[in-house]
């Protein structure tokens, strides 16, 4: 955790330049049933520091059973534009190109339909484009309510976030998240889009940034508080472990085999520990190794961590950080091999 601690530390705090006041943008956002959030969202599109004029929103309703759709037109905003996905076509993967494909301009901001972006954000994005960027990787906060369940996805994503700021920045490997990100048309188009990793359910995210980055793209990593995105977690335990294993799905298609690597070396180590606990059911000095190896482990993470929670102004969330060790062990082992070997749920949509 030394590592990503020095590096996190290292990625620079990013300004805006005039020079970004002139770049043209399209937003693009695939949508499913997400009537209740949505609005959210274009309010805050609505409410973007940035001339109107360079900017549009495409949605694209993937196969939506709610009213989606209808609270997209009930806008009424001139520069959003509402798609319906193909009848012919599924999946995150399909609507994003169908919006890609009737995008006007060439430099693409990726969010989701349950995120709200801060007032600054098109201006940060247009900023790393104006600097050159063709992948964009930008951080993502949990709106936390305070609930177990809130505060240790929270926490589990602020490593995340960290991980992925550190592994843009020291070109080891690189992590995203879908629901903040911006491309280039010709980025996109120069690795064929998504062909070749279309068959894996998730992935929109970072196996697009891996075949990017393989081709010689420009990856940068977007770090300033006011580009953050806020999305709400996972309601429940049932639908976090779900969309867990949705993420972990895609590992075995990595092509930065060094981050597939590193995954593999934190499943192990957790296994580990978990091997430790339950061999102390038969010898009890099994017991205390385990809490020795906890305590070594909370100590190493501890700094990192708290370092990313600060910039996301969530380091109170860190007091709960060693009492969730043990449970955040048995998510990780657990989830790991059950996005291998199960089958997960998400959005009405079964998946093996």
């Amino acid at each position: 955790m030394a590592y990503y601690l020095w590096w996190w530390q290292r990625t620079p705090e990013v300004g805006v330049s005039s020079s970004a006041d002139a770049i043209q943008l399209s937003v693009v956002v695939a949508a499913r049933n997400e009537a209740h959030h949505i609005s959210k969202l274009l309010i805050a599109l609505t409410n973007q520091q940035y001339p109107k004029g360079l900017f549009e929103v495409v949605v694209v309703d993937d196969h939506s059973t709610d009213d989606t759709a209808a609270m997209v037109q009930a806008s009424a905003q001139p520069n959003v534009k509402l798609i319906r996905a193909d009848a012919q076509q599924s999946g995150k993967k399909a609507a994003l190109t169908q919006g890609i494909g009737a995008a006007k301009y060439t430099n693409l901001v990726i969010t989701d339909a349950d995120c709200v972006p801060q007032p600054q954000w098109l201006s940060y994005m247009a900023d790393a484009f104006a600097a050159g960027a063709s992948f964009i990787a930008a951080p993502v906060k949990y709106n936390s309510n305070g609930t177990v369940l809130h505060i240790f996805q929270t926490l589990d994503f602020i490593t995340l976030q960290g991980i992925t700021a550190a592994g843009v920045s020291s070109g080891l490997h690189s992590l995203c998240n879908g629901a903040n990100l911006g491309y280039t048309k010709d980025a996109f188009q120069q690795v064929h889009g998504f062909a070749g990793v279309d068959h894996v359910a998730s992935g929109d995210d970072v196996l697009l940034m891996h075949k990017i980055k393989t081709a010689g793209g420009k990856v940068v990593y977007l770090k300033n508080k006011d580009a953050i995105v806020v999305t709400d977690p996972a309601p429940t335990w049932r639908s976090f472990i779900q969309q867990r294993m949705r993420w972990g799905s895609k590992t075995t298609a990595y092509q930065d085999r060094s981050l597939f690597w590193a995954l593999l070396l934190v499943f192990v180590l957790n296994a580990f520990l978990l091997t430790l606990c339950i061999a102390g059911f038969f010898n009890f000095e099994f017991f205390i190794l385990t809490f020795a190896f906890l305590i070594w482990k909370t100590a190493a993470e501890l700094p990192f961590v708290y370092s990313v929670a600060k910039f996301f102004n969530q380091q109170k969330l860190v007091l709960w950080f060693p009492l969730l060790q043990p449970l955040h062990v048995l998510y990780t082992v657990v989830v790991g091999l059950l996005s291998q070997t199960g089958s997960y749920h998400w959005k009405g949509r079964s998946t093996k």
